[in-house]
């Protein structure tokens, strides 16, 4: 129908779009695996560190992937998908 605009994605959808292909990869890796070290993305991935740790910058900006202190090793950080429930 002319002049009717099409239905906005939602706010996360089109974020998603707009990344590079290495960060969509992580994203649905951590929707699937749960939260992750920087180690296991990699490994999980196959992707080389360097790759890892920019797809990660990239979804922190667009606020798709939260980080927290490891427990076991305050040296690194665990990364996940937040959730609605915080």
């Amino acid at each position: 129908m002319a002049g009717h605009a099409p239905v906005p994605a939602s706010p996360g959808e089109s974020s998603i779009r707009e990344l590079p292909p290495s960060a969509k990869l992580v994203v649905k890796t951590l929707e699937y695996e749960g939260s992750l070290t920087q180690a296991e993305l990699a490994e999980s991935t196959r992707l080389p560190d360097r790759t890892v740790r920019y797809a990660l910058r990239k979804l922190e900006a667009a606020d798709l992937v939260s980080s927290r202190i490891s427990f076991v090793d305050a040296r690194q950080r665990i990364y996940s998908i937040p959730t609605d429930e915080s």
